[in-house]
């Protein structure tokens, strides 16, 4: 389904009036389906908040649906099963391209094939009065799935892990200019007019969509999560990693997650060479992403191979030590992408009771965050040898560390929990 047919379909003003006419019957919601590319068992974030929502939703007894791709995040040619029924989870992996991330046109013709597989299969299993929960991968997924919810009366719901176009925008991405992005930014902003809710992850999105016209009453906030009942805070000596990976005598600065084009690299490349010759301190990254082997090449190239340690994403189940194994994490987002992204890292790293280092802007999201519950502290992206200076502080601070750990944790139990974003969600997707 190309994007011109999508907006020939497309008819906003009449699909909101549609769906504020449903009777009571139709509007108790039947069967949930959610559409995301990636869900169990991928690693990815979005995979992972996903699944625990589906999860969790299914043990209420609700009727739950996902339709997603048989690959994985990391790996395109993986060939998951077709359908699965995981913990009372129907999943539904559709016919899609695998050309993977490694090329714009590849990655375009993999999104444009996912749209028509999950509309088409949307179509023939929903049914009156069911939840449609659309997630942002691929981007203007909302399109396609407002153009299910008006043929088959459905309850739309959109989840916003970041705005797109805005988001290629800032990447710069080829051929998205003037009447293009406006065109784009349109048929989103429709899809968002029409939904019933839209769930965003942050605060400063939802400043945004309000400032695009979309109806305060028709945004709600809810941060992403973790699984905090199975991260949490660890002595440093009880870490297995600590000793597989021979890190039992550093200062570990550790990265763990996507390193993505919304992440910058440079700066914590500059407080490296400034602490070359420091031999208390190792930066550990864990994950992957497009920047990640650009980061592990900028490494050799600068001979700085013996402050650095790369591993890839962990099973979930090693995560409470690959999350805990680290002093201090670094949380990374360019100023440009405030309000459009949310690290959800952020909630690991506060789940493990680890104190952060935001190079973000100082007056961004997750910065305010920091500062106000005092589990860190923010370094402007740019001022490398200001990270240094930072990073040698800590380590002379073990004491504070430590404090600024306790801190984050507490702020997540009191502000970000599971539990909490759960008991949001099922408020959403009860109607009320």
């Amino acid at each position: 389904m190309t994007l011109a047919e999508v907006k020939a379909l497309e008819n906003a003003r009449g699909f909101s009036q549609n769906l504020r006419g449903r009777s009571p019957d139709q509007a108790a919601a039947k069967t949930i389906f959610f559409l995301n590319r990636y869900f169990y068992p991928d690693l990815s974030a979005t995979s992972q908040i996903l699944s625990d929502l589906a999860f969790h939703m299914a043990g209420t007894g609700r009727e739950v649906c996902v339709l997603a791709s048989a690959q994985r995040y990391d790996n395109p040619r993986a060939r998951l099963p077709r359908t699965e029924l995981k913990s009372d989870v129907s999943i539904s992996r559709l016919a899609t391209t695998r050309f993977g991330r490694s090329s714009l046109l590849g990655r375009g013709l993999d999104y444009l094939s996912f749209y028509g597989s999950a509309w088409r299969t949307a179509l023939a299993r929903a049914k009156p009065g069911d939840t449609l929960v659309a997630k942002t991968d691929p981007p203007l997924l909302c399109v396609a799935a407002m153009q299910v919810a008006k043929r088959r009366g459905l309850r739309l719901v959109n989840w916003l892990q970041d705005l797109y176009p805005e988001v290629a925008i800032q990447l710069d991405v080829p051929f998205l200019r003037g009447p293009v992005v406006q065109a784009l930014v349109d048929m989103r902003d429709s899809a968002l007019r029409a939904a019933e809710t839209n769930v965003v992850v942050g605060e400063r999105m939802a400043e945004i969509l309000r400032a695009r016209g979309i109806a305060a009453e028709r945004i709600k906030v809810i941060p992403n999560w973790c699984d905090d009942e199975e991260i949490y805070p660890t002595p440093r000596a009880d870490n297995p990693l600590r000793r597989a990976w021979s890190l039992e005598d550093r200062f570990v600065v550790g990265y763990s997650g996507n390193l993505g084009g919304s992440h910058e690299f440079d700066t914590v490349l500059a407080a490296a060479e400034c602490l070359r010759d420091d031999p208390r301190i190792m930066f550990l990254f864990i994950g992957g992403g497009s920047k990640f082997g650009a980061l592990a090449r900028q490494v050799r190239e600068r001979k700085l191979s013996h402050c650095f340690q790369f591993h890839p994403y962990q099973p979930r189940d090693a995560l409470k030590h690959s999350l805990g194994l680290p002093d201090v994490h670094l949380v990374s987002l360019k100023p440009e992408f405030e309000g459009l992204v949310v690290p959800s890292k952020f909630y690991g790293i506060a789940a493990a009771g680890r104190p952060m280092v935001a190079v973000t802007a100082k007056d961004g999201e997750i910065a305010r965050l920091v500062h106000q519950h005092r589990c860190g502290t923010v370094v402007e992206p740019g001022e490398g040898a200001d990270l240094a200076a930072v990073l040698r502080a800590l380590l002379m601070d073990r004491k504070g560390v430590e404090e600024m750990g306790l801190r984050a944790r507490s702020m997540l139990e009191a502000n970000f929990s599971r539990r909490q974003a759960f008991e949001r969600w099922q408020t959403v997707l009860a109607g009320s």
